[in-house]
């Protein structure tokens, strides 16, 4: 291939990268009100209807600026777009993997609980929760601890609203909860709820 060929080439590859973005806009994202309306990033798009639905990812750092935060996970889905704003709600989160790890102890006892609540607006959500332990625990202890977790999951998510079902999760303030309840049957290093996911939306008419 002569060097003339080349350059020919690379100029054309270089067009098709610019055509391509050409004619799209820059749409910001934001994270709902229940999470303080903060920037998460920025998608392209040459028509906003396509960003419908579409899910980006942030860490709950980059909603408290809290270093201490950068462990939890969280994603977003974008549900409207008004001018150059897409507006998003709250999707679910996760532990990161390390963080999760980091948790683990030899001679302790992880008790984990999977629910599915409903809010009380009509949004079912999946929660996981994980208490680990300081020593290793009976098993009628670890069904005890189980039972404190579903009873107050439950009854956190008869009496919020998703906003603040989903803010209680992320924060800690349910796990807090769990833990204050928890730690009467036996010590605990930790509580927290590891993972959630919207699974369906309300069905109550607004």
């Amino acid at each position: 291939m002569s060097t003339e060929t080349a350059t020919t080439e690379v100029t054309a590859k270089k067009k098709r990268v610019k055509d391509k973005w050409r004619g799209k806009d820059w749409y910001t994202v934001m994270s709902p009100s229940y999470f303080g309306n903060v920037e998460l990033g920025s998608l392209p798009s040459g028509d906003s209807s396509k960003l419908m639905g579409r899910t980006i990812d942030a860490t709950l750092y980059d909603i408290t600026n809290d270093f201490a935060h950068q462990y939890l996970k969280m994603y977003f889905q974008i549900t409207d777009v008004e001018g150059k704003t897409a507006k998003t709600i709250f999707r679910g989160h996760e532990y990161s993997r390390d963080y999760l790890r980091s948790l683990v102890r030899r001679r302790t006892t992880r008790v984990d609980s999977m629910l599915n609540v409903t809010t009380k607006d009509g949004y079912k959500v999946r929660v996981a929760v994980a208490a680990f332990t300081l020593a290793r625990i009976r098993t009628s202890q670890e069904h005890t601890i189980r039972a404190v977790i579903k009873r107050i999951v439950e009854e956190k998510a008869k009496e919020l609203s998703f906003d603040q079902f989903a803010q209680e999760v992320v924060l800690g303030k349910i796990a807090s909860d769990i833990y204050n309840e928890a730690k009467k049957i036996s010590p605990l290093r930790h509580v927290g709820i590891r993972k959630s996911k919207l699974v369906i939306q309300s069905t109550i008419a607004a």
